[in-house]
């Protein structure tokens, strides 16, 4: 176990995640896919398959799958839980990138979308037309007219969504239902699930199907997506691993944007009080968020964000095409994800536009930071110097601790380090000399200590 003061109250997550580090795909726009079913298919599940390769070398040990469910247009939108969409190949080449991914190491986690169906999903159809048994029609949520705003006979919705239909998480049979979906494609071979829009569905909900399903699947492992509020409690009452760490990733681009470390040290406080209770799922860039690369607006300082993310406590995540340094911002309009979820050469790496392997090759000497020293995903971090434009923390785990300096001011920044250099990961400016580390201006740097 992770030697930390709190690890007797912590969650204690599968102990394989301690050395997790995924890299998040959006299967239907990262294989082409046409935009709603029926459309002409992207190129199936097997052309992930060519990038493992690539992956493996990044450093990463699995792969975050958005949702690959049959479904009428983006995928959060399911039709069929126990189907793999057709415009992502079906059934074979799933398996057959499975077998792949296994053979080189990497686990598959799968996006659960439980809280709500797709309006096309057939039980829902049924129910509109008045078809359905009233056991089938007990799924869904009936509103009154005018409900949600809409005229007429209505059922609840996510987030006023017409599309996308609320289950009725107080329904037996639906709770029944998913723990019979998780089970089937942890029989197939993946290692957990993603929770869509944990947030909006009851924990007791989860605390009555998960453990259910670690009776048969122990080491499955469950992160929930929450974007606000109490991220203990809902870990507690909910009892999945973890959860999406949002708070981090605003702290991180905005205290970089800002000048101001002082919010970055303050949700560093935070996350710590998170940790005594689960580890976090980390990012910096996922399938609903502009990328980095756009959010920062000075790209100098993406460096000291990638530093941020492979140094605190947590199970990080890399977004596809990130690793390059890939632009896209997310707009609040239809089709205003499509910037941030592109599709990836179909001739696999070389066809890469070459501007973007310095950024993969940071990606890789920090990813390999972090799965030289594991213990960093439960360690603790501590201010040890702090200013608008400077901040350096350690983060230590027993006897193991590592000083991290990040300098986004014109000028070079001095501090002094503990102990003798055992490892240091830095922008090429950076030097030790006389027990202080310099960095100069917009770099930043990670010594490891005895």
């Amino acid at each position: 176990m992770i030697a930390t003061k709190h690890a007797e109250r912590r969650r204690a997550a599968p102990r394989w995640t301690e050395h997790a580090v995924w890299w998040h795909i959006y299967p239907l726009g990262f294989l082409g896919a046409g935009q709603s079913a029926g459309s002409s298919p992207g190129r199936t599940l097997d052309a992930i398959t060519d990038w493992l390769g690539y992956a493996a070398d990044l450093g990463v040990s699995g792969l975050a799958l958005g949702p690959i469910f049959a479904s009428s247009t983006h995928g959060y939108d399911t039709i069929d839980y126990f189907r793999v969409d057709d415009r992502l190949g079906g059934e074979q080449g799933f398996d057959r990138l499975l077998a792949a991914a296994s053979s080189r190491g990497l686990r598959v986690l799968l996006d659960g979308v439980f809280n709500h169906v797709g309006a096309g999903y057939p039980q829902f159809r049924r129910t509109v037309a008045g078809l359905a048994t009233p056991r089938e029609a007990n799924w869904f949520v009936p509103l009154a007219p005018g409900g949600e705003g809409r005229p007429g006979p209505a059922y609840r919705t996510f987030e006023g969504h017409e599309g996308l239909i609320a289950l009725n998480h107080d329904e037996p049979e639906v709770g029944d239902f998913v723990t019979s979906v998780m089970r089937h494609w942890l029989s197939r071979g993946i290692s957990g699930w993603r929770l869509d829009a944990a947030y909006a569905v009851p924990a007791a909900f989860w605390s009555s199907v998960l453990p259910r399903v670690r009776a048969e699947y122990p080491e499955a492992y469950f992160v929930g997506e929450l974007i606000h509020g109490n991220y203990g409690a809902f870990v507690r009452e909910s009892t999945v691993d973890a959860v999406t760490q949002y708070e981090l990733w605003k702290a991180v681009w905005s205290s970089l944007n800002d000048a101001n470390f002082w919010e970055l040290a303050w949700a560093f406080k935070r996350h710590d009080e998170m940790t005594r209770t689960f580890i976090p799922l980390t990012f910096i860039g996922n399938h609903d968020v502009t990328r980095i690369a756009s959010r920062l607006t000075d790209t100098r300082h993406l460096g000291h964000a990638l530093a941020i993310l492979f140094t605190v406590a947590g199970t990080p995540s890399v977004y596809y095409g990130d690793e390059q340094g890939f632009r896209g911002i997310k707009a609040d309009r239809p089709g205003g994800d499509d910037d941030i979820r592109p599709a990836f050469p179909a001739d696999g790496p070389a066809a890469l536009s070459s501007s973007g392997w310095p950024v993969y090759r940071l990606h890789q000497r920090l990813i390999g930071f972090r799965r030289r020293h594991p213990w960093l995903h439960g360690a603790t971090a501590s201010t040890v110097r702090l200013s608008n434009s400077f901040f350096a923390y350690r983060c230590r785990a027993g006897n193991d601790q590592v000083l991290v300096a990040l300098n986004i001011a014109d000028k070079a920044e001095k501090i002094e380090v503990p102990g003798a250099c055992r490892e240091l990961v830095a922008t090429p400016g950076t030097s030790v000399s006389a027990g202080n580390l310099t960095v100069p201006g917009h770099e930043w740097a990670i010594y490891s200590s005895d």
